[in-house]
């Protein structure tokens, strides 16, 4: 069956967002448009103040609605400490951790060359000149454990080495509670090649 124009377009802007597939994009389109619309009235007008509102944070390149982010702005913060990240979820995790009083700064994604996706696009024009702006003592490199994640760390630690500044990888391995025999391989290698010493 042939969807109006109007649906057809809504199925294709629902299939943009992750992990979302047309039977998904196709399923919740109908339920915005039979059950919920004053849901979806909602969500619209929430989408729309979000894109007009909220940018990036001129220092660490965190979403925010002002110049500078709450972190940058914070007095509590260690700015000797940046930990690099991918994006701005992966802050919320460090947050909710806890255990991390530095600041940040968000890439936005990984280097890709075959997706086009090079340090420029990486914001790392910004990051050197927060480092050439001193103050910063540290770089922990918290990419993905990707392929595409590595290869950013590596380039990530060269611009470290290049001013002197050291770089640190967040540890990869083996969770808490996780028992060894149903550990893949892959990690329960890297877990062994990063272990250290309990005295």
């Amino acid at each position: 069956m042939k969807h109006t124009p109007a649906l057809a377009r809504l199925i294709e802007a629902l299939r943009t967002l992750p992990g979302v597939g047309p039977k998904s994009a196709q399923r919740m389109a109908f339920h915005l448009l039979q059950d919920g619309r004053a849901g979806a009235g909602l969500l619209a007008g929430s989408l729309t103040e979000a894109l007009s509102r909220v940018g990036r944070c001129r220092r660490c390149r965190m979403l925010t609605e002002g110049e500078l982010c709450g972190i940058c702005t914070s007095e509590q913060r260690d700015a000797s400490l940046v930990c690099i990240v991918e994006s701005p979820a992966d802050v919320v995790a460090i947050e909710q951790s806890g255990g991390y009083r530095g600041r940040y700064f968000v890439l936005m994604g990984h280097l890709s060359p075959l997706d086009g996706v090079g340090p420029e696009q990486l914001g790392i024009r910004e990051l050197e000149a927060l480092l050439d702006s001193g103050g910063v003592q540290e770089l922990i490199l918290a990419t993905n454990p990707t392929v595409e994640g590595e290869a950013t760390a590596h380039y990530l630690s060269e611009v470290a080495r290049s001013r002197a500044l050291r770089a640190t990888r967040i540890a990869h391995g083996v969770p808490i509670g996780g028992e060894l025999e149903y550990i893949d391989s892959g990690t329960l290698a890297h877990a062994l090649a990063g272990r250290h010493d309990l005295s």
